[in-house]
């Protein structure tokens, strides 16, 4: 299978600022496989937390919908194949992989306070985490960056059990988080090209 390594150029607009955001050149496959996850998971955690009587306020309701979606979509759309070449295209070093894991110290930060009562040991401990398999991830030898990755993962998932009590309705937060930015999107991988390689935008 073919690969491709340099990204085609964002388009002009607003449509070039998405292109920015998950990398020019998308496929309609990939655009169907980050985006129908991404919605399912939007609706489904605030439904189950009705179901399982959760009381949750209006704007936890509304902000647990929106980091599922951005989480869940996350995920896929840093595994695709655009998103490798567009992230990890020359130029890209570890500093442009930090500044976008830092900004996601919003996501712990949301549901520390609006989930657990501000519970900052919570924020603190997690987002340390986050920079430090970060910083370990991007400095390791390419070919160690997969397992190393995986072992950095393995040990949030052990925190996440052993360490905090996961947030009710909530439970799915730190692996799905960390998954995204551990794996997903930190992992420099091949972006191969499909068979017959279709272009969104064509």
């Amino acid at each position: 299978m073919n690969t491709l390594w340099s990204p085609p150029k964002p388009r002009s607009g607003l449509a070039g600022e998405w292109d920015k955001f998950v990398g020019p050149g998308q496929t309609q496959a990939e655009f169907r496989l980050k985006l129908i996850p991404s919605l399912l998971a939007g609706l489904a955690v605030p439904l189950y937390s009705l179901h399982a009587g959760l009381s949750w306020t209006t704007v936890q309701l509304i902000m647990a919908g929106v980091i599922a979606f951005d989480l869940v979509g996350g995920v896929m759309t840093n595994a695709t194949s655009t998103a490798k070449r567009w992230y990890h295209r020359p130029g890209q070093g570890w500093i442009q992989h930090l500044e976008f894991v830092s900004v996601h110290a919003l996501h712990i930060f949301l549901v520390a306070w609006l989930f657990r009562g501000g519970d900052w040991t919570y924020f603190l401990v997690y987002y340390a985490y986050l920079l430090t398999a970060s910083v370990i991830i991007t400095c390791v030898h390419l070919y160690l960056q997969r397992p190393v990755a995986l072992l950095l993962f393995v040990g949030v998932l052990l925190m996440n059990t052993y360490v905090f009590i996961p947030s009710p309705g909530l439970e799915w937060f730190v692996p799905v988080f960390f998954m995204k930015l551990l794996v997903s999107h930190l992992i420099k991988e091949m972006p191969f090209l499909p068979v017959a390689h279709e272009n969104l935008h064509e």
